[in-house]
Protein backbone atom coordinates (compact mmCIF):
# COMPACT_ATOMS: atom_id res chain seq x y z
CA UNK A 1 0.00 0.00 0.00
CA UNK A 2 3.06 2.62 0.01
CA UNK A 3 2.89 2.81 -3.63
CA UNK A 4 -0.85 2.95 -3.89
CA UNK A 5 -1.38 5.44 -6.98
CA UNK A 6 -4.59 6.84 -4.94
CA UNK A 7 -2.33 7.86 -1.75
CA UNK A 8 0.60 9.27 -4.03
CA UNK A 9 -1.89 11.28 -5.91
CA UNK A 10 -3.95 12.98 -2.52
CA UNK A 11 -0.32 13.52 -1.63
CA UNK A 12 0.88 15.15 -4.55
CA UNK A 13 -2.37 17.43 -5.07
CA UNK A 14 -3.72 18.34 -1.92
CA UNK A 15 -3.03 22.26 -1.16
CA UNK A 16 -4.17 21.57 2.17
CA UNK A 17 -4.19 19.80 5.57
CA UNK A 18 -6.74 18.76 7.63
CA UNK A 19 -6.94 20.86 10.94
CA UNK A 20 -7.32 17.52 12.80
CA UNK A 21 -4.45 15.90 10.75
CA UNK A 22 -3.05 15.11 14.44
CA UNK A 23 -4.70 12.27 16.24
CA UNK A 24 -4.93 12.36 19.70
CA UNK A 25 -4.41 8.58 20.69
CA UNK A 26 -4.63 9.64 24.18
CA UNK A 27 -4.28 12.23 27.04
CA UNK A 28 -0.43 12.48 26.41
CA UNK A 29 0.25 11.11 22.89
CA UNK A 30 -0.03 12.71 19.85
CA UNK A 31 0.12 10.81 16.33
CA UNK A 32 0.56 12.69 12.56
CA UNK A 33 -0.50 9.78 10.16
CA UNK A 34 0.22 9.89 6.59
CA UNK A 35 -3.00 11.65 5.23
CA UNK A 36 -3.11 14.89 3.30
CA UNK A 37 -6.52 15.08 1.58
CA UNK A 38 -7.11 16.07 -1.64
CA UNK A 39 -8.85 19.41 -1.76
CA UNK A 40 -12.30 18.71 -2.75
CA UNK A 41 -12.80 16.60 0.12
CA UNK A 42 -11.67 19.44 2.61
CA UNK A 43 -15.19 20.84 2.73
CA UNK A 44 -16.27 17.28 3.76
CA UNK A 45 -13.69 16.81 6.43
CA UNK A 46 -14.68 19.89 8.21
CA UNK A 47 -18.47 20.40 8.03
CA UNK A 48 -19.89 20.92 11.30
CA UNK A 49 -22.91 18.66 10.46
CA UNK A 50 -24.17 15.29 12.34
CA UNK A 51 -25.26 13.58 8.76
CA UNK A 52 -23.59 13.77 5.52
CA UNK A 53 -23.51 12.69 2.35
CA UNK A 54 -20.92 12.72 -0.32
CA UNK A 55 -21.79 11.44 -3.82
CA UNK A 56 -18.56 10.95 -5.87
CA UNK A 57 -17.09 9.48 -9.49
CA UNK A 58 -15.03 6.40 -9.12
CA UNK A 59 -11.68 6.84 -8.51
CA UNK A 60 -12.43 9.85 -6.90
CA UNK A 61 -11.11 9.00 -3.31
CA UNK A 62 -14.42 8.83 -1.25
CA UNK A 63 -13.15 5.42 0.37
CA UNK A 64 -9.95 7.12 1.64
CA UNK A 65 -11.95 10.08 2.75
CA UNK A 66 -14.05 8.14 4.70
CA UNK A 67 -12.04 5.55 5.83
CA UNK A 68 -9.88 8.57 7.77
CA UNK A 69 -13.20 10.38 8.92
CA UNK A 70 -13.62 6.95 10.89
CA UNK A 71 -9.67 6.38 11.86
CA UNK A 72 -9.83 10.40 13.26
CA UNK A 73 -13.42 9.71 14.74
CA UNK A 74 -11.82 6.84 17.04
CA UNK A 75 -8.57 8.49 17.72
CA UNK A 76 -10.27 11.46 19.64
CA UNK A 77 -13.19 9.42 21.17
CA UNK A 78 -12.53 9.81 24.87
CA UNK A 79 -15.29 7.84 26.28
CA UNK A 80 -13.12 4.49 26.52
CA UNK A 81 -15.46 2.19 24.36
CA UNK A 82 -16.38 4.35 21.01
CA UNK A 83 -17.32 2.23 18.58
CA UNK A 84 -17.16 3.11 14.71
CA UNK A 85 -18.41 1.37 11.95
CA UNK A 86 -17.74 0.98 7.77
CA UNK A 87 -20.54 -0.91 6.12
CA UNK A 88 -20.97 -1.84 2.95
CA UNK A 89 -23.17 -3.71 0.37
CA UNK A 90 -21.72 -7.01 1.37
CA UNK A 91 -18.73 -8.07 3.73
CA UNK A 92 -16.36 -9.18 0.81
CA UNK A 93 -17.11 -5.75 -0.63
CA UNK A 94 -16.22 -3.53 2.18
CA UNK A 95 -12.79 -6.43 2.52
CA UNK A 96 -12.35 -5.37 -0.88
CA UNK A 97 -12.13 -1.90 -0.79
CA UNK A 98 -11.39 -0.27 2.57
CA UNK A 99 -9.60 -2.78 4.78
CA UNK A 100 -5.97 -2.14 3.27
CA UNK A 101 -6.82 1.60 3.87
CA UNK A 102 -8.20 1.15 7.39
CA UNK A 103 -5.09 -0.85 8.43
CA UNK A 104 -2.65 1.01 6.64
CA UNK A 105 -3.34 4.90 8.10
CA UNK A 106 -3.94 3.24 11.60
CA UNK A 107 -0.51 1.30 11.50
CA UNK A 108 1.34 4.44 13.41
CA UNK A 109 -0.79 4.00 15.88
CA UNK A 110 1.25 2.86 18.98
CA UNK A 111 -0.56 -0.37 20.96
CA UNK A 112 -2.83 -1.03 17.51
CA UNK A 113 -4.30 -4.07 17.34
CA UNK A 114 -5.57 -5.68 14.10
CA UNK A 115 -8.07 -8.00 14.22
CA UNK A 116 -8.30 -9.61 10.55
CA UNK A 117 -10.92 -12.49 11.15
CA UNK A 118 -12.94 -9.71 12.14
CA UNK A 119 -11.94 -6.76 9.91
CA UNK A 120 -11.49 -4.72 13.21
CA UNK A 121 -9.08 -2.29 14.65
CA UNK A 122 -8.47 -1.58 18.39
CA UNK A 123 -6.91 1.69 18.89
CA UNK A 124 -5.18 2.17 22.51
CA UNK A 125 -7.76 4.21 23.71
CA UNK A 126 -10.66 1.86 24.08
CA UNK A 127 -12.22 2.90 20.84
CA UNK A 128 -12.63 0.09 17.57
CA UNK A 129 -13.37 0.45 13.97
CA UNK A 130 -15.02 -2.46 12.48
CA UNK A 131 -16.51 -3.26 8.61
CA UNK A 132 -19.20 -4.80 7.88
CA UNK A 133 -21.66 -6.39 5.22
CA UNK A 134 -24.91 -5.06 5.09
CA UNK A 135 -26.17 -8.38 3.20
CA UNK A 136 -27.31 -9.58 6.86
CA UNK A 137 -28.04 -6.46 8.47
CA UNK A 138 -29.93 -7.90 11.10
CA UNK A 139 -27.00 -8.76 13.00
CA UNK A 140 -26.41 -5.52 13.90
CA UNK A 141 -29.36 -5.13 16.21
CA UNK A 142 -28.34 -4.66 19.16
CA UNK A 143 -24.87 -2.58 18.47
CA UNK A 144 -24.22 0.84 19.22
CA UNK A 145 -22.06 3.28 17.08
CA UNK A 146 -20.55 6.42 17.35
CA UNK A 147 -20.03 7.06 14.35
CA UNK A 148 -20.63 5.04 10.62
CA UNK A 149 -19.84 5.46 6.76
CA UNK A 150 -22.45 3.83 4.76
CA UNK A 151 -20.84 3.07 1.00
CA UNK A 152 -22.84 2.24 -1.35
CA UNK A 153 -26.19 2.53 0.11
CA UNK A 154 -27.90 2.23 -3.11
CA UNK A 155 -27.17 -1.68 -3.45
CA UNK A 156 -28.22 -1.93 0.34
CA UNK A 157 -31.60 -2.91 1.54
CA UNK A 158 -33.01 0.16 2.71
CA UNK A 159 -34.42 -1.08 5.72
CA UNK A 160 -31.21 -1.61 7.19
CA UNK A 161 -30.68 2.09 7.85
CA UNK A 162 -33.99 2.93 9.79
CA UNK A 163 -34.90 0.08 10.92
CA UNK A 164 -30.71 -1.05 12.55
CA UNK A 165 -28.19 1.32 12.14
CA UNK A 166 -30.13 4.80 13.04
CA UNK A 167 -31.02 3.15 15.71
CA UNK A 168 -27.71 2.57 16.74
CA UNK A 169 -26.62 5.73 16.60
CA UNK A 170 -29.07 7.14 19.17
CA UNK A 171 -28.17 7.04 22.56
CA UNK A 172 -24.23 7.81 21.93
CA UNK A 173 -25.64 10.61 19.52
CA UNK A 174 -23.21 9.51 16.90
CA UNK A 175 -22.92 10.69 13.15
CA UNK A 176 -23.49 9.34 9.65
CA UNK A 177 -21.54 9.31 6.49
CA UNK A 178 -23.06 8.28 2.91
CA UNK A 179 -20.97 7.67 -0.06
CA UNK A 180 -21.17 6.23 -3.41
CA UNK A 181 -21.95 6.60 -6.70
CA UNK A 182 -25.33 7.01 -8.49
CA UNK A 183 -26.87 3.70 -9.62
CA UNK A 184 -30.44 4.85 -10.45
CA UNK A 185 -33.21 6.50 -8.77
CA UNK A 186 -33.21 4.84 -5.39
CA UNK A 187 -33.25 5.38 -1.99
CA UNK A 188 -29.00 6.64 -2.42
CA UNK A 189 -30.96 9.74 -4.22
CA UNK A 190 -33.45 10.14 -1.66
CA UNK A 191 -30.59 10.71 0.84
CA UNK A 192 -28.56 12.71 -1.28
CA UNK A 193 -31.62 14.80 -2.02
CA UNK A 194 -32.36 14.91 1.67
CA UNK A 195 -28.87 16.46 1.96
CA UNK A 196 -29.67 19.67 -0.12
CA UNK A 197 -32.62 20.69 1.50
CA UNK A 198 -32.05 19.77 5.26
CA UNK A 199 -29.73 22.32 6.91
CA UNK A 200 -28.88 19.52 9.49
CA UNK A 201 -27.09 17.42 6.88
CA UNK A 202 -24.02 18.37 5.06
CA UNK A 203 -24.29 17.35 0.94
CA UNK A 204 -21.44 17.37 -1.77
CA UNK A 205 -21.37 16.05 -5.41
CA UNK A 206 -18.27 15.70 -7.40
CA UNK A 207 -18.79 14.84 -10.57
CA UNK A 208 -15.24 14.29 -12.73
CA UNK A 209 -16.01 17.26 -14.98
CA UNK A 210 -15.51 19.50 -12.05
CA UNK A 211 -12.41 17.60 -9.89
CA UNK A 212 -10.69 17.59 -13.01
CA UNK A 213 -8.88 14.50 -11.18
CA UNK A 214 -8.94 11.67 -13.78
CA UNK A 215 -6.76 12.74 -16.79
CA UNK A 216 -8.35 13.44 -20.00
CA UNK A 217 -7.41 10.82 -21.71
CA UNK A 218 -8.28 8.35 -19.51
CA UNK A 219 -12.11 9.81 -19.79
CA UNK A 220 -12.06 9.65 -23.57
CA UNK A 221 -10.81 6.33 -23.33
CA UNK A 222 -13.77 5.01 -20.68
CA UNK A 223 -16.30 7.18 -23.33
CA UNK A 224 -15.40 4.25 -25.96
CA UNK A 225 -16.34 1.56 -23.90
CA UNK A 226 -19.17 2.31 -21.80
CA UNK A 227 -22.65 4.07 -22.78
CA UNK A 228 -23.38 7.55 -22.28
CA UNK A 229 -25.66 6.55 -19.29
CA UNK A 230 -23.48 4.57 -18.16
CA UNK A 231 -20.92 7.20 -18.52
CA UNK A 232 -23.17 9.84 -16.83
CA UNK A 233 -23.54 7.20 -13.98
CA UNK A 234 -20.00 6.59 -13.38
CA UNK A 235 -18.62 9.33 -13.89
CA UNK A 236 -20.84 12.68 -13.80
CA UNK A 237 -22.92 11.43 -11.26
CA UNK A 238 -26.29 11.24 -12.32
CA UNK A 239 -29.09 9.38 -10.88
CA UNK A 240 -31.32 9.48 -13.77
CA UNK A 241 -29.27 7.27 -15.75
CA UNK A 242 -31.29 3.87 -15.98
CA UNK A 243 -29.12 1.30 -13.70
CA UNK A 244 -27.25 -0.86 -16.32
CA UNK A 245 -28.83 -4.69 -16.19
CA UNK A 246 -31.54 -3.59 -15.14
CA UNK A 247 -34.34 -5.38 -15.81
CA UNK A 248 -37.48 -3.23 -15.71
CA UNK A 249 -35.74 -0.11 -16.11
CA UNK A 250 -37.89 0.86 -19.32
CA UNK A 251 -40.90 -0.20 -18.02
CA UNK A 252 -40.47 1.73 -14.75
CA UNK A 253 -39.40 5.19 -16.60
CA UNK A 254 -42.51 4.79 -18.67
CA UNK A 255 -44.83 4.37 -15.88
CA UNK A 256 -43.31 7.51 -14.21
CA UNK A 257 -43.29 9.70 -16.94
CA UNK A 258 -47.36 8.12 -17.83
CA UNK A 259 -47.94 9.66 -13.99
CA UNK A 260 -48.73 5.57 -13.36
CA UNK A 261 -46.74 6.14 -10.14
CA UNK A 262 -49.23 8.12 -7.99
CA UNK A 263 -51.67 8.29 -5.28
CA UNK A 264 -54.14 4.86 -5.74
CA UNK A 265 -56.59 4.73 -3.56
CA UNK A 266 -58.24 1.15 -1.93
CA UNK A 267 -61.74 0.72 -4.01
CA UNK A 268 -63.58 -1.32 -1.44
CA UNK A 269 -65.41 -2.50 -4.23
CA UNK A 270 -63.46 -5.20 -5.83
CA UNK A 271 -61.45 -7.83 -4.25
CA UNK A 272 -57.39 -7.40 -3.41
CA UNK A 273 -55.34 -10.36 -4.66
CA UNK A 274 -51.88 -10.29 -3.27
CA UNK A 275 -48.39 -12.51 -4.40
CA UNK A 276 -45.87 -13.48 -2.21
CA UNK A 277 -42.35 -14.42 -2.12
CA UNK A 278 -41.71 -16.57 1.27
CA UNK A 279 -38.09 -16.14 2.07
CA UNK A 280 -36.81 -19.13 4.40
CA UNK A 281 -34.84 -16.69 6.97
CA UNK A 282 -34.96 -14.18 4.57
CA UNK A 283 -37.08 -11.38 3.75
CA UNK A 284 -40.66 -12.04 2.72
CA UNK A 285 -42.47 -9.56 0.35
CA UNK A 286 -46.06 -9.21 -0.54
CA UNK A 287 -47.89 -7.03 -3.36
CA UNK A 288 -51.10 -6.00 -2.96
CA UNK A 289 -53.36 -5.99 -6.62
CA UNK A 290 -56.88 -4.38 -7.90
CA UNK A 291 -58.09 -5.46 -11.11
CA UNK A 292 -59.96 -2.30 -12.43
CA UNK A 293 -61.05 -2.52 -15.99
CA UNK A 294 -57.50 -3.68 -17.97
CA UNK A 295 -55.74 -1.79 -15.24
CA UNK A 296 -54.12 -3.33 -12.67
CA UNK A 297 -53.59 -1.15 -9.54
CA UNK A 298 -50.84 -1.89 -7.01
CA UNK A 299 -52.18 -0.53 -3.87
CA UNK A 300 -50.02 -1.44 -1.62
CA UNK A 301 -46.82 -3.47 -0.76
CA UNK A 302 -45.47 -5.46 2.48
CA UNK A 303 -42.03 -7.13 2.79
CA UNK A 304 -39.75 -7.80 6.31
CA UNK A 305 -37.37 -10.32 7.69
CA UNK A 306 -37.09 -13.00 10.23
CA UNK A 307 -40.72 -13.28 10.84
CA UNK A 308 -42.85 -16.02 10.72
CA UNK A 309 -46.26 -16.89 8.55
CA UNK A 310 -48.11 -16.03 11.45
CA UNK A 311 -47.01 -12.44 11.29
CA UNK A 312 -47.55 -11.61 7.84
CA UNK A 313 -51.05 -13.25 8.18
CA UNK A 314 -51.81 -11.13 11.16
CA UNK A 315 -50.62 -7.75 9.31
CA UNK A 316 -52.86 -8.77 6.07
CA UNK A 317 -55.82 -9.32 8.68
CA UNK A 318 -55.19 -5.79 9.97
CA UNK A 319 -55.29 -4.29 6.51
CA UNK A 320 -59.18 -2.91 5.38
CA UNK A 321 -59.14 -5.47 2.30
CA UNK A 322 -61.53 -7.50 1.22
CA UNK A 323 -59.30 -10.68 -0.44
CA UNK A 324 -59.54 -12.90 -3.52
CA UNK A 325 -56.18 -14.99 -4.67
CA UNK A 326 -52.76 -15.29 -2.62
CA UNK A 327 -50.51 -16.38 -5.49
CA UNK A 328 -47.00 -18.23 -3.58
CA UNK A 329 -44.51 -19.52 -5.24
CA UNK A 330 -44.44 -23.28 -6.67
CA UNK A 331 -41.89 -23.87 -4.04
CA UNK A 332 -44.16 -23.47 -0.96
CA UNK A 333 -45.21 -26.98 -1.90
CA UNK A 334 -42.40 -28.34 -0.37
CA UNK A 335 -42.34 -29.88 2.96
CA UNK A 336 -39.98 -28.69 5.56
CA UNK A 337 -38.30 -30.99 7.33
CA UNK A 338 -39.35 -29.97 10.94
CA UNK A 339 -42.50 -29.82 11.01
CA UNK A 340 -43.18 -32.30 7.88
CA UNK A 341 -45.75 -29.48 6.57
CA UNK A 342 -45.60 -27.34 3.58
CA UNK A 343 -45.91 -23.63 3.87
CA UNK A 344 -49.08 -23.30 1.92
CA UNK A 345 -50.58 -25.59 4.57
CA UNK A 346 -49.64 -23.27 7.38
CA UNK A 347 -50.84 -20.36 5.55
CA UNK A 348 -54.05 -22.52 4.88
CA UNK A 349 -54.18 -23.12 8.89
CA UNK A 350 -53.63 -19.01 9.21
CA UNK A 351 -56.74 -18.61 6.88
CA UNK A 352 -54.77 -17.70 3.72
CA UNK A 353 -55.94 -19.95 1.03
CA UNK A 354 -52.62 -19.73 -1.42
CA UNK A 355 -52.92 -20.66 -4.62
CA UNK A 356 -50.25 -22.10 -6.39
CA UNK A 357 -48.27 -19.54 -9.27
CA UNK A 358 -47.26 -21.73 -11.96
CA UNK A 359 -44.08 -23.21 -12.10
CA UNK A 360 -41.97 -21.17 -15.11
CA UNK A 361 -38.56 -20.60 -16.18
CA UNK A 362 -37.43 -17.10 -14.69
CA UNK A 363 -37.02 -15.54 -18.50
CA UNK A 364 -40.66 -16.38 -18.78
CA UNK A 365 -41.51 -14.98 -15.58
CA UNK A 366 -39.59 -11.78 -16.14
CA UNK A 367 -41.15 -11.05 -19.92
CA UNK A 368 -44.62 -11.54 -18.25
CA UNK A 369 -43.54 -8.87 -16.19
CA UNK A 370 -42.46 -6.55 -18.42
CA UNK A 371 -45.66 -6.93 -20.18
CA UNK A 372 -47.99 -6.79 -17.41
CA UNK A 373 -45.93 -3.27 -16.08
CA UNK A 374 -47.66 -1.78 -18.74
CA UNK A 375 -50.95 -2.16 -16.79
CA UNK A 376 -49.91 -0.82 -13.77
CA UNK A 377 -50.61 1.65 -11.74
CA UNK A 378 -48.79 2.10 -8.69
CA UNK A 379 -49.60 3.94 -5.11
CA UNK A 380 -46.05 5.95 -4.91
CA UNK A 381 -46.46 6.21 -0.93
CA UNK A 382 -47.70 2.31 -0.36
CA UNK A 383 -45.73 0.88 -2.79
CA UNK A 384 -42.49 2.96 -2.51
CA UNK A 385 -39.98 0.21 -1.11
CA UNK A 386 -41.18 -2.13 -4.07
CA UNK A 387 -40.88 0.37 -6.61
CA UNK A 388 -37.53 0.90 -5.53
CA UNK A 389 -36.48 -2.96 -5.46
CA UNK A 390 -38.22 -2.97 -9.23
CA UNK A 391 -36.04 0.02 -10.74
CA UNK A 392 -33.18 -1.60 -8.66
CA UNK A 393 -33.55 -5.33 -10.26
CA UNK A 394 -30.84 -6.34 -12.36
CA UNK A 395 -28.62 -8.68 -13.66
CA UNK A 396 -25.53 -10.23 -11.75
CA UNK A 397 -22.65 -8.46 -13.44
CA UNK A 398 -19.01 -10.79 -13.85
CA UNK A 399 -16.29 -8.54 -13.03
CA UNK A 400 -13.68 -11.16 -14.22
CA UNK A 401 -16.14 -11.44 -18.03
CA UNK A 402 -17.16 -7.88 -17.88
CA UNK A 403 -20.18 -9.06 -18.95
CA UNK A 404 -23.59 -9.75 -17.52
CA UNK A 405 -24.54 -13.10 -16.86
CA UNK A 406 -27.63 -14.43 -17.76
CA UNK A 407 -29.43 -14.82 -14.41
CA UNK A 408 -30.92 -11.95 -11.69
CA UNK A 409 -28.47 -10.65 -8.92
CA UNK A 410 -29.69 -11.85 -5.42
CA UNK A 411 -29.81 -8.81 -3.50
CA UNK A 412 -32.12 -6.88 -1.55
CA UNK A 413 -34.42 -6.09 -4.65
CA UNK A 414 -34.71 -9.65 -5.20
CA UNK A 415 -37.41 -10.72 -3.14
CA UNK A 416 -39.78 -7.93 -4.08
CA UNK A 417 -39.24 -8.11 -7.98
CA UNK A 418 -40.16 -12.14 -7.27
CA UNK A 419 -43.43 -11.61 -5.45
CA UNK A 420 -44.08 -9.41 -8.43
CA UNK A 421 -43.22 -11.92 -11.15
CA UNK A 422 -45.37 -14.19 -9.26
CA UNK A 423 -47.90 -11.38 -9.60
CA UNK A 424 -47.58 -11.51 -13.60
CA UNK A 425 -47.87 -14.73 -14.08
CA UNK A 426 -50.31 -15.81 -11.20
CA UNK A 427 -53.01 -13.47 -12.16
CA UNK A 428 -56.36 -13.94 -12.85
CA UNK A 429 -56.67 -12.45 -15.97
CA UNK A 430 -52.61 -13.62 -16.64
CA UNK A 431 -53.37 -14.29 -20.37
CA UNK A 432 -53.51 -10.44 -21.05
CA UNK A 433 -50.83 -9.35 -20.42
CA UNK A 434 -49.06 -10.63 -23.37
CA UNK A 435 -51.30 -7.93 -25.12
CA UNK A 436 -49.06 -4.78 -25.17
CA UNK A 437 -51.20 -1.46 -23.94
CA UNK A 438 -50.05 1.62 -25.06
CA UNK A 439 -50.70 4.76 -22.77
CA UNK A 440 -51.23 8.43 -24.29
CA UNK A 441 -47.82 10.21 -24.47
CA UNK A 442 -47.68 12.92 -22.00
CA UNK A 443 -43.14 13.84 -22.25
CA UNK A 444 -40.74 14.47 -24.98
CA UNK A 445 -37.42 13.25 -24.93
Amino acid sequence: MANDPLLSAQRDKSEATLPNSDLVASDTTTITLDYAPRAVFLPLHTRKQRWACCVAHRRCGKTVAAVMELVRGAANDRSGNGRFAYIGPTYQQVKDIAWQYLKQFTSPIPGIKTHETELRVDLPNGARVRLYGAENFDRLRGIYLDGLVCDEYGDMEPRAWSEVLRPALSDRRGWALFIGTPRGDNHFREIWELSQKDPAWFGMSLPVSQTHILPEEELADARKSMTPEQYAAEYECSFTAPVVGAYYGDEMTWAERDGRITRVPYDKAIRVHTAWDLGIGDSTAIWFMQLVGKEVHIIDFLENTGKGLDWYARELQQKPYVYGSHIVPHDAQARELGTGKTRLEVLRQLGILGNICVDHKVDDGINAARMFLNRCWFDAEACKPGIAALRQYRREWDARRKVFNNRPLHDWASHAADAFRYLAMGSPQQDSWSKKIEYKQKWIV
